[in-house]
């Protein structure tokens, strides 16, 4: 977990994004908190806090000796908004002025939250791909994506200054179709904090990202990081 962020808002964020990617379904009852304690390796008092969070927020009601179910119409339809924008178009739009500044390829290892999130099994090898975005001497986002490990993907950082999905259409043969957004404003992480050169607890806009292929054969999951003085996001709505 992140350091500086305390621990039931980090347990807090991964249960709202159970609830905003349908992974806990409208009306449907959640683990127990016993059984949350085991995933998260926490006490019961921090996972009561996270809950408490989400039952503000009306994403979760408790249930009086049935326990706590994810609230109907919590989370809006598929149908009710669209975010028309592609991460890539989005980036294409700043021009020459916004360039990719530094890529980093790691492999590493799927912990809980990254095998769920692309379905693999805990410990399997993924792809990090780590990328900084700006313009001149601003650096206005970080992006970290992961996808299941093949000796297929380039380890080539130089690969990947252009397009992911241009690359992944081109180079692999995979076509991205299907995807949704979680965003939010948070408090960043170390590591990005350092990226984006901005004090720690300074805000951030978090876009978590969830994209397939038509056949779910490729999953990819990516966190994008803004500086919330330079980028704005626009959404049309239905």
């Amino acid at each position: 977990m992140s350091s500086g962020i305390p621990y039931y808002l980090q347990i807090a964020e991964e249960m709202r994004n159970n609830v905003q990617m349908g992974r806990w379904r409208e009306g449907e009852k959640i683990p127990t908190e016993f059984q949350l304690c085991e995933i998260f390796h926490v006490s019961r008092i921090t996972i009561r806090k996270a809950i408490d969070e989400l039952v503000k927020e009306n994403l979760l009601q408790r249930e009086r000796s049935k326990g706590t179910f994810v609230k109907k119409n919590s989370v809006l339809e598929d149908n009710r908004f669209t975010l028309i924008k592609s991460l890539t178009d989005q980036i294409e739009e700043f021009g020459d002025s916004f360039v990719t500044k530094k890529v980093n390829v790691l492999i590493t290892h799927a912990d809980k939250k990254l095998a769920t999130y692309l379905d693999v099994e805990v410990g399997e090898k993924i792809i990090v791909l780590k990328r900084l975005m700006g313009q001149d001497k601003k650096n206005i986002g970080y992006f970290l994506t992961y996808f299941k490990f093949s000796e297929s993907f380039s380890l080539d950082p130089f690969d990947y200054y252009g397009s992911f999905y241009t690359y992944l259409k081109k180079e692999q043969g995979i076509t991205v179709v299907n995807d949704k957004e979680v965003i939010e404003a948070i408090m960043p992480m170390q590591e990005v904090a350092y990226h984006l050169r901005i004090k720690s607890g300074t805000p951030v806009l978090k876009r978590s990202r969830f994209a397939s292929d038509t056949t779910h054969d490729f999953k990819e999951y990516t966190e994008c990081y803004y500086t919330g003085n330079e980028y704005k996001y626009y959404i049309a709505f239905r």
